[in-house]
């Protein structure tokens, strides 16, 4: 199975190939992601996954559309980008996403179809987002009391991403991140 990790930054995954333009922790392939095309074939990768880096680029659509043509059919592609609720805190943020991303790329959205399909099969909420990076910067005891949190608010989110999204997001404080899983329709 071909598996990419597009803006890997300093958190590598194993089994994947990871790229990014700027790291101290060098990726398999160095390159600028508002650059097009990547330096991949059309319909190589089975898996494709992002974590927090889409917000950090200028144009999030250009960019599905190559993963897009980078993926197989029925490729399996997961996004995680900062919900617009808390997703502006990082200086270089470019946007923030949520629940209608995936509408720009279902062909019967008439409000800005982007001309490829991608099939949303879940959208979910994470309220305490990046644990790899957390256990890096908070206690043993502020990471557990958040990791506990986190579950139960992402748990009372998944009932209705859509109303939570939009209304009681507000209330705890926003989510940290919304996640995508897609499936590619060519």
């Amino acid at each position: 199975m071909n598996k990419l990790n597009i803006g890997s930054g300093e958190f590598l995954k194993k089994g994947f190939i990871n790229v990014d333009f700027y790291s101290v922790t060098k990726p398999d392939v160095e390159h600028d992601l508002s650059q097009f095309p990547y330096p991949f074939e059309d319909n190589y990768f089975d898996w494709v996954e992002s974590d927090h880096c889409f917000e950090h680029l200028p144009n999030p659509f250009m960019v599905m559309k190559e993963v897009h043509r980078i993926s197989k059919n029925n490729a399996t592609v997961i996004i995680r980008v900062p919900h617009f609720s808390r997703g502006f805190t990082h200086a270089e943020h470019k946007a923030g996403f949520d629940v209608t991303f995936p509408y720009y790329f279902n062909k019967d959205f008439k409000g800005g179809y982007q001309g490829f399909e991608l099939k949303i099969e879940k959208v979910k909420l994470n309220w305490f987002a990046q644990p790899y990076f957390k256990k890096t910067v908070l206690s043993k005891p502020q990471f557990y009391i958040a990791s506990f949190l986190g579950n139960i608010f992402d748990l009372m989110a998944s009932i209705s991403p859509f109303v939570c999204s939009r209304l009681w997001c507000f209330w705890v404080g926003g989510f940290e991140e919304i996640e995508f899983h897609f499936k590619v329709k060519k």
